[in-house]
């Protein structure tokens, strides 16, 4: 299976080392690496980050702005300058382009270990989300998981329908 069809699952604590490395599981590593050494590391929600192939996440995110430079040029962006702020804002923001260092180790950038809220020495976990891996922040994630999994159930009867 390609990096697009296998599905990323798995749960693992790691630590988040004094320079701020985190060692990704090879069973996460193997298949988010294979279409290529470029990978994306994404802001999701507090307390949470993603990580994606560049090959997945770039044409994605690149055909939506496409969309948005192609209304800002025709001029039905005009009455929401705001929004569009905001948008330049996120995006600006949002997502890096990393690589995972030797033995599988990603450096989690300034800005983006403020946004997952782990100091350095702190625990944090480490998801396959099917599509992505995901890092969380502990008390994050048990919110999370605590709130989504009384609808496991009927996703998974959607999904397989």
């Amino acid at each position: 299976m390609t990096a697009a069809t296998e599905l990323l699952i798995g749960e693992h604590v790691r630590t988040l080392d004094e320079r701020f490395r985190l060692a990704i599981p090879p069973e996460l590593s193997g298949p988010l690496l294979a279409a290529g050494s470029r990978l994306v590391l994404a802001k999701e929600r507090a307390g949470c980050l993603s990580l994606w192939p560049a090959a997945i996440w770039k044409p994605r995110i690149d055909a939506a702005v496409d969309v948005v430079r192609s209304k800002l040029q025709a001029g039905l962006l005009t009455q929401r300058v705001g929004q569009l702020q905001d948008l330049g804002r996120l995006l600006s923001t949002r997502h890096k382009v990393v690589s995972l260092a030797a033995r599988d180790r990603l450096v989690v950038p300034e800005g983006f270990r403020e946004f997952l809220g782990v100091e350095a020495g702190g625990d944090l976990l480490v998801v396959g989300a099917a599509v992505c891996v995901e890092l969380w922040q502990p008390a994050a994630w048990t919110t999370f998981v605590t709130s989504e999994m009384p609808e496991f159930r009927r996703r998974i009867d959607e999904l397989t329908a």
